[in-house]
């Protein structure tokens, strides 16, 4: 650590806020809890393993929570976004392997949209994968037309895709009439089924890296800074108001990505006891919800599915953005040249699974686990940052029992991900 303290803009004739313009950054972070990685994972753990993932899934959350919380604590408390101290606080060597971590996490994101959105135009209209593929690159123009109106309005656009989807997946959830005795205990209650069977911890570790996506730890550290730069309030006001923020929307996605998997144990589950099939891809998913719910919840999984992939991507967009210009210290990086290349790069892998006809759900749940593998090179800066007084000050270096907490948290990832990668390589039996 070497850079001195950096002090954001502050002024003492700071604005007067009504509450809501307090909200936003979250908005478009909590959309990463729910994209179709994490409909891929929470599919494949609800279908084979009914309610018992459940517990990882909230675990995830609650670690999400806390990792979010600290990005906005440390982006209001120093003026600058954790790519910047990065780069600024580690040799030049170890900068690099973030920044490198950070783009494969964020290509990781990316395949994953493509995938989705794909598969949702596909069910939707018919439209072929690769097809779909291949459409999702006029998101660049969506996004620049977003950029253009300002943060603003793509955090009430990423509300509206918030509530659209809670309110379509509480739906599919009540259709699918699950055992609430077994939702409840499941999601809070640890078992130990990811130490003896391989391939439920490896989902286990798909989901972790779903919900606790690298990109998003650096994007959320860097939005909050636009209510600094509008003086809307102290930073400490605004820091108050941004844990809300972050706690409410990361629980309302919590909700989502739990009800997605409820639905998959309460529909796919009692399939595979009775035959032993899993219903692991998304057009299995879609064509088993109609005859067994109704038409309406199959196109309700398909519009959910879209609008997650596309403003998912959206955010991975962002987020690029911010890591591009934070870690190779470049500023008003060209945004439309950026996404066409990184699309360029991540639809190529896409278009080659597609076209060898690798299972979409399958793509999609090893590129989580790929993130899951970034993970610690995100949050281990992140904790070491915000630990330290000479960076963050006295008023927001992290508590204790924020070190007794994440620490732990940290090194659970880390050490699950190492487990993970041994018994891959066949050092430790599966």
């Amino acid at each position: 650590m070497t850079s001195e303290p950096t002090n954001p803009p502050r002024s003492p004739k700071a604005s007067k806020a009504v509450w809501w313009k307090f909200f936003g950054p979250a908005f478009i972070i909590s959309i990463g809890y729910f994209d179709p990685g994490n409909w891929a994972t929470d599919l494949q753990a609800g279908s084979q393993y009914g309610y018992q993932l459940l517990w990882i899934l909230s675990l995830s959350c609650l670690i999400g929570a806390f990792a979010q919380n600290l990005c906005a604590k440390l982006g209001l408390a120093t003026g600058r976004n954790l790519a910047e101290h990065c780069r600024d606080n580690y040799p030049r060597w170890m900068s690099n392997t973030m920044f490198v971590s950070a783009v494969i996490s964020m290509m990781a994101t990316d395949l994953a949209e493509i995938i989705g959105v794909a598969v949702a135009l596909h069910l939707l209209f018919g439209i072929d994968l690769l097809a779909g593929a291949l459409i999702t690159a006029v998101d660049v123009f969506l996004i620049l037309l977003l950029n253009r109106w300002g943060y603003r309005y793509i955090e009430m656009v990423f509300l509206i895709v918030l509530a659209t989807v809670s309110g379509i997946y509480i739906a599919e959830m009540f259709m699918s009439n699950p055992n609430y005795e077994a939702v409840a205990i499941d999601s809070v209650v640890p078992g130990d089924l990811i130490l003896h069977d391989f391939n439920a911890l490896f989902i286990a570790i798909g989901v972790i890296g779903a919900t606790i996506m690298p990109h998003n730890l650096y994007l959320h550290s860097s939005l909050v800074m636009q209510r600094l730069k509008d003086n809307l309030a102290p930073a400490k006001t605004l820091y108050r108001w941004s844990v809300i923020d972050t706690n409410i929307s990361l629980f309302v996605a919590w909700f989502i990505n739990a009800a997605i998997l409820i639905v998959a144990a309460a529909v796919f589950h009692p399939l595979f006891l009775e035959s032993g099939e899993i219903v692991d891809s998304f057009q299995e998913a879609y064509k088993t919800l109609v005859p067994i719910l109704s038409q309406g919840a199959g196109l309700i999984f398909a519009v959910a599915l879209l609008c997650a992939g596309i403003a998912s991507s959206t955010s991975a967009t962002l987020a690029g953005q911010i890591v591009f210009e934070g870690f190779l210290n470049i500023k008003h990086i060209n945004l439309f040249h950026l996404r066409i290349w990184t699309r360029l790069a991540t639809m190529a892998p896409a278009v080659i699974a597609i076209m060898m006809n690798a299972p979409p759900v399958t793509i999609l749940v090893w590129s989580q686990v790929v993130l899951s593998l970034q993970l610690p090179f995100a949050m281990i800066p992140l904790m070491r940052i915000t630990d330290s007084e000479k960076l963050m000050g006295a008023d927001y270096k992290n508590k204790f029992w924020i070190k007794l907490v994440m620490w732990p948290a940290t090194i659970l990832i880390l050490l699950l991900n190492i487990f993970l990668i041994l018994q891959c390589v066949g050092v430790v039996p599966s």
